[in-house]
Parts: C-alpha cells; structure tokens; sequence
C-alpha cells in the first residue's frame, strides 16, 4: 500500500488468507494502461472452482474526517474506479475499518464467495 497499513488493513489480510477460495492480493493494480488499484482483491484459480469473477475489496477511510474518499474530486476518482472495474467483471466491495475491526466485512465477504 502507499499509505501505511492500518490496523484495519492488516487484520484483513490475515482474514482473506485464511479464505479457501481464490489467489489473494494486495494493492492489485487491475488494468495496465491505468493506475487503478485495489486494496486487496481475490482472483478466480485456473481453473476456476467455484469463484468465477474476481472480488475488489476497498477499505474505505476518513468517512467522517473529510478524507480523500469523501472530497469531491476523491470521490469522483474512485467513482470512476469502481465503475470501470465492474466494467470488466469485477464484483467491488466497499467497507470502512470499522467494519473490518467489528468483523462484519470478512463475514460479508464470505457470504459473496458462497454465493
């Protein structure tokens, strides 16, 4: 990550690799041509059992402190980001650390993957 790992940040990780489907990652850039990346993402095996489209997962901060995803041209960028992603496949979650830290987006995420 170009920030500092939170501890947000690193919980998750510890929490996706224990998933039992998909390769996961960190900070995936996912087109080429643009700078475009997720704070983790789980990708389909080859072949793919089960998992067929690839999972982004963005932790969301500064929610309630004017962060970078709650100013205008923040938002817009990540608009654009997302919109381009589920474009080309992607399922795209969004949590805050909150979320993370109280468990209820590795408990979402599970539900996802099941589906």
């Amino acid at each position: 990550m170009k920030r500092k790992p939170t501890h947000a940040d690193l919980l998750l990780w510890e929490q996706l690799k224990e998933l039992p489907l998909g390769v996961k990652e960190k900070e995936w850039q996912f087109e080429s041509g643009r700078k475009f990346r997720f704070d983790f993402a789980i990708l389909p095996q080859s072949p793919p059992i089960l998992l067929t489209r690839p999972v982004a997962i963005e932790i969301e901060g500064g929610a309630f402190t004017q962060g970078r995803h709650t100013r205008g041209t923040g938002f817009i960028k990540d608009m654009e980001k997302y919109n381009h992603a589920v474009l080309l496949g992607w399922r795209v979650l969004r949590f805050t650390p909150q979320q993370v830290l109280k468990g209820d987006a590795i408990a979402f995420i599970r539900k996802v993957l099941e589906s």
